[in-house]
Parts: C-alpha cells; sequence; structure tokens
C-alpha cells in the first residue's frame, strides 16, 4: 500500500501538508488513520541529543506515512521522563498530562472526521500512553500503541542489532542506530566509547536512571550503524501493516 499526498515532512519534523491533502487523502480510504509521535525532551548522554525520543518517534511515524494513506501530526516533544531528572536540560509533565493532551487530540481528530489515532511512542517512560489505548478501546474508540515490544524485537532482528532490548535501554545501539541513518548531523562524539550495561533495574521507579549510570547511557552505542538504522526503521514500518488493518477493517 502506497501512502499518498505531499511528503516533504521526511525532511523535517513538521508535516506540511495542506487541508486540501488531508481531504484528498481522506476521500480514498474508508476510515482516515491519523499518526501522533510522542517523544521526550531528556538526557542521551553526552552524544545524542536531548529531542533523541522525539527524534525517533518521528523517523518511525514518517516511515509508516511513507507506506500508508495516514494522517500525519506533529510530534508531543515532551513527556514523562522523571526518571532523567538529575541530569541538566531533562524537562517532563506529569502523566496526567500526557494522557489529557492525548486524549483531547484524539477527541478533536473524530470531530474532524479522523476516526483512528496511532500513538507511536519514541520514549520507554511513557507508561500512561498504554493506559490512554486501553481506556479509549474500551469506550468503542479506534487507538493503537505502536511500537509494541514484539515489533522493536523483530525489528533488532531484521537489523542484526546485537544488544537484547534489556540491554539497550538508553542511548544504546538501537537509538544510536537510528541517528546515524536519519540524523548523523546530531551526534556528538563518544558513543564509541560509552557503552555501558546495568541489566538489572528493579528499582528504577524508585531511584530513577542516576541509580544505575553516571552517564546516562545503559546499552552499547559503540554498535550502533546507519545501516542498522536504516533497517530498524524498514522493519517497524513493516510490522505498522497489521495495525493499520485492524484499524481500518470494518
Amino acid at each position: 500500500m502506497s501512502g499518498s499526498g505531499i511528503r516533504s515532512a521526511a525532511y523535517g519534523l513538521l508535516p506540511t501538508d495542506t487541508t486540501e491533502d488531508v481531504r484528498t487523502r481522506g476521500a480514498g480510504v474508508s476510515t482516515q488513520v491519523a499518526v501522533l509521535p510522542v517523544g521526550s525532551f531528556e538526557q542521551h548522554g553526552a552524544y545524542l541529543p536531548l529531542a533523541t525520543d522525539t527524534l525517533v518517534a518521528c523517523a518511525v511515524a514518517r516511515e509508516i506515512a511513507a507506506a500508508y494513506p495516514v494522517h500525519l501530526l506533529p510530534p508531543v516533544t515532551i513527556s514523562c521522563s522523571h526518571e532523567h531528572a538529575a541530569w541538566p536540560g531533562t524537562v517532563s509533565i506529569s502523566s496526567v498530562t500526557l494522557h489529557a493532551v492525548v486524549r483531547d487530540i484524539a477527541d478533536s481528530l473524530r470531530r474532524s472526521g479522523v476516526e483512528a489515532l496511532v500513538v507511536v511512542n519514541g520514549h520507554g517512560g511513557n507508561y500512561v500512553l498504554g493506559n490512554v489505548v486501553q481506556e479509549a478501546s474500551a469506550r468503542g474508540e479506534r487507538m493503537a500503541l505502536f511500537p509494541a515490544a514484539e515489533d522493536w524485537e523483530a525489528a533488532r532482528l531484521d537489523a542484526g542489532v546485537v544488544t537484547s532490548l534489556l540491554t539497550d535501554m538508553h542511548a544504546g545501539e538501537i537509538e544510536t542506530s537510528i541517528l546515524l541513518h536519519e540524523h548523523p548531523e546530531c551526534l556528538r562524539p563518544g558513543y564509541e566509547t560509552s557503552d555501558f550495561v546495568a541489566d538489572d533495574r528493579r528499582h528504577l521507579l524508585t531511584l530513577g536512571m542516576s541509580g544505575y549510570t553516571d552517564s546516562g547511557v545503559i546499552g552499547r552505542p559503540s554498535l550502533g550503524s546507519a545501516e542498522k538504522g536504516k533497517a530498524l526503521l524498514e522493519s517497524l514500518g513493516a510490522s505498522f501493516g497489521a495495525y493499520f488493518s485492524m484499524l481500518t477493517e470494518g
């Protein structure tokens, strides 16, 4: 299936659709689906930008929009990053606020005729997004959260990512690879020598990231490559097909 309309958003974070682009795309589908990237603004070590999760979420969303006729939305750029509060630059909002923002966006979309919303989450600490989707589904609304852990695992295997999802927790092989592919200009020197592993993080919610890492990194960024980043995004784009079918059937 091929996306339609102008996709110059591939060159930046903000979609450049006009209202007529949205109208034309919507006329060709039985159920309109919007895609909302949700990132964060938090530390990612000394070599990745604070906006890494937003850049990743937008890269995944653009991959989806290139293949499916979806309404690509601008990203939510600040979310629930409380576990990173010990590092300068990190900014958070409450889970209640994030819940309200996503629900308001979904309500607004439905009023304009877009019945389904996919939240593309780029930050693991946004636990509340699962609740948003569960509650919306219980009300009979069409909403999904993407990618699931299974989608990331399939992408990891498809791309030849060596580090497990447990070990590759933050600023590691996956995030470094995606940015090397999508935004190499955003990386600073140092990822090649910043590997740090802390697989037992059972007290993370209490201690935060600073209880487990001094650098802010948990993973093996030295293994990252642009080739892996490209393959990760392609795999996630393929995995999205099942979500699109689920939301548009019937």
